[in-house]
């Protein structure tokens, strides 16, 4: 049966394992959550709004039924959007997607399956449930059982809306995560401009490396200040955190004088910039989390038309990140919490492999973003046990837009982690009980120990 207590699990023991950590509290250590909205606690106003409005999975997979763009990112209405996403929605089952959103509903107590024969019933009743009170973004944080979120900050963001968030909520429940990516990539257009923005937020003037390393510095401090536990990072290929100073500092004053770097300049700058603002992180005990491999926004009429953050994204399976990483783990070696992601599946076995030899200090993360479905997961969890250690997974993340993702993404995760340790019991590799101390570890204890929450 769609959607039964037996969801993507395929045994007894996974079912017992599931019913022992389905309600423990959320962590989610990356995300892109609207901190401003939810600081609003507004009614979201309709159901597009609320599933699709900054999903660009749900954008995919409406594309690729044929949906037309503007029923999608369009001017259309959210009403007109979201029948037409109803009227294709058994086309999209199979994919993550398909089951996502009907978590989404069963979460407001909606049991219809999305299809072109109820999308107005399910449009009419999800715009009814968000009217109540319980539905306001911070009352869903509390019934999604959310103990701690981390947005994805830049280093010039003031973080007036996460104070706002926690003063609402009675405790500290969002945090911000520290993310340099556009201080970094010297080669864009707009990084002159980027420095002046981060120049005039700490009311300084910028044009030597040094003085640009003070301003991060100030900002670092200022997200500490603030209840920051990890920075967040970007990358297609991985710096080696180990540049040339000198060469950097360079690069930086004839950018600003209005000569571009070129890619051994820009490659140059990001490795010593990495390594200096790790070293940051290494004093105040942060976690770095390191994304890797994402090929950024390959459909060329899709980017000119809405921009990035669109589905324009692919992986690369032929891309070398394990020499830059080993140079990097080796200047941090035991100073620096380090997570590592990457988005081909293919580089799975090299991450694990690397996490395993650089010890407690450097942990595998969730597979992430293209993986992070049920087959992907599965493939994930079964490899680490096979070379890395269950009991040091960094835990999962929804890294996710949009908000009752929080639910659905987890209770995804803690259904395929359980059937995968239920299969081991069941096959006598591990005790029950040990599987059941272990899903509570990957679950909740271990994340919220490494990233000291």
């Amino acid at each position: 049966m769609f959607l039964n207590d037996r969801y993507l699990i395929s045994n007894e023991t996974g079912k017992r394992i599931f019913d022992s950590v389905k309600n423990l509290p959320i962590i989610d250590p990356h995300n892109h959550a609207d901190v401003a909205s939810i600081a609003r606690n507004q009614n979201f106003t309709n159901a597009w709004e609320l599933f699709a409005a900054t999903d660009h999975y749900v954008w995919e997979m409406l594309r690729k039924t044929g949906v037309d763009e503007e029923l999608i990112t369009g001017s259309a209405s959210p009403h007109d959007k979201f029948i037409a996403m109803a009227n294709v929605f058994d086309d999209i089952a199979g994919n993550p997607v398909y089951e996502w959103i009907h978590l989404d509903l069963r979460f407001l107590g909606i049991q219809e399956r999305l299809c072109a024969e109820t999308g107005e019933i399910i449009w009419k009743k999800v715009n009814a449930a968000l009217a109540w009170e319980e539905n306001k973004p911070i009352e869903l944080l509390r019934r999604m059982n959310i103990s701690v979120m981390c947005s994805t900050d830049d280093p010039a963001d003031l973080l007036t809306a996460h104070e706002s968030v926690n003063k609402q909520f009675g405790r500290v429940i969002v945090r911000p995560t520290w993310r340099p990516d556009k201080a970094m990539k010297i080669i864009a257009s707009d990084f002159p401009q980027y420095v002046q923005k981060l120049a005039a937020r700490f009311s300084m003037t910028i044009s030597t490396l040094d003085e640009y390393l003070d301003a991060l510095k100030l900002s670092h401090d200022y997200f500490q200040a603030n209840g920051c536990k990890a920075s967040d990072h970007g990358f297609t290929l991985m710096p080696s955190g180990v540049g040339d100073k000198a060469k950097a500092a360079e690069t930086f004053a004839h950018v600003l004088a209005g000569q571009p770097a070129d890619e051994a300049e820009a490659a140059n700058f990001a490795d010593y910039l990495l390594g200096e603002v790790c070293e940051m992180n290494a004093v105040t005990g942060w976690v770095t989390q390191l994304h890797l491999g994402p090929v950024r926004d390959v459909r060329s009429s899709l980017f000119r038309a809405i921009g990035p953050d669109a589905g324009g994204d692919v992986s690369d399976i032929f891309l070398q990140q394990e020499p830059n990483l080993i140079k990097f783990l080796n200047r941090f070696d035991n100073r620096l919490k380090v997570i590592l992601y990457c988005l081909d599946p293919m580089h799975q076995p090299t991450l694990a492999a690397m996490s395993r030899a650089f010890g407690r200090m450097v942990r595998l993360g969730s597979a992430w973003w293209l993986c992070d479905t049920p087959i992907g997961m599965k493939r994930q969890l079964e490899y680490i046990c096979s070379v890395d250690l269950f009991s040091a997974f960094a835990g999962m993340v929804s890294d996710s837009r949009k908000l009752l993702s929080y639910a659905s993404r987890f209770e995804m995760f803690r259904r395929v982690l359980s059937s995968v340790l239920g299969t081991m019991v069941e096959a006598g590799q591990i005790p029950e009980p040990i599987a059941m101390k272990l899903a509570k570890k990957m679950c909740f204890d271990g994340p919220a120990e490494f990233f000291d929450m």
